[in-house]
């Protein structure tokens, strides 16, 4: 495990998200999905992909689920996407990633810290 300082740590900004927009990412080399994220009135809406389709496996109940992501980091080209922030997720016990969800209503754009 890699040390880092708190400056480092704030470097990193992890904001809530609302997902408002889901699609199959079909030419992700890994079954994907492709979202509109909209982070607040501070960052408004960024695009992200994920693998998250194994564990939840219809687009459509992924529109209006919180989500925290990364919103500082450079634009990542992935096939004909460009990726604008990283949707934060964990492996569960199958292997599937699952969003990392705050558990109680919390505004939109909020930070982590």
């Amino acid at each position: 495990m890699t040390t880092i300082t708190w400056e480092d740590f704030e470097k990193v900004d992890i904001r809530v998200g609302k997902i408002i927009e889901a699609e199959e990412f079909s030419e992700a080399r890994n079954p994907s999905y492709k979202f509109s994220i909209d982070f607040g009135p501070e960052i408004g809406i960024k695009k992200s992909s994920g693998q998250f389709v194994k564990a939840y496996s219809n687009e459509d109940e992924l529109v209006g689920k919180l989500v925290l992501g990364v919103v500082n980091f450079q634009p990542k080209q992935i096939g004909p996407f460009l990726s604008e922030s990283l949707t934060l997720g964990i492996r569960n016990e199958d292997g599937f990633w699952i969003f990392v969800i705050p558990d109680k209503n919390v505004p939109l754009g909020g930070r982590l810290g």
